[in-house]
């Protein structure tokens, strides 16, 4: 290493779950999550539908609803 150059610092970030600070590593196979256990509480939170991307529906989508509607 010449003068010039430092040495890199480990990259800390936090965790998305549970909001310490890890060091980010490949050698994390949970990352950007700091365990195991943050990891399954993020996809538990998907998958119970707690985080929602909002979309709009489509033309065709919305043709098929009307089509779909008994009522209409």
């Amino acid at each position: 290493m010449s003068q010039t150059e430092s040495p890199r610092k480990p990259l800390e970030v936090r965790c998305p779950s549970c909001g310490e600070m890890h060091l980010y590593s490949t050698d994390n196979p949970y990352r950007p999550f700091c365990s195991k256990g943050c990891k399954a509480i993020d996809l538990g939170a998907w998958a119970s539908e707690e985080y929602r991307f909002e979309a709009k529906p489509n033309r065709d989508e919305l043709l098929e609803d009307l089509t779909d509607d008994p009522g209409h």
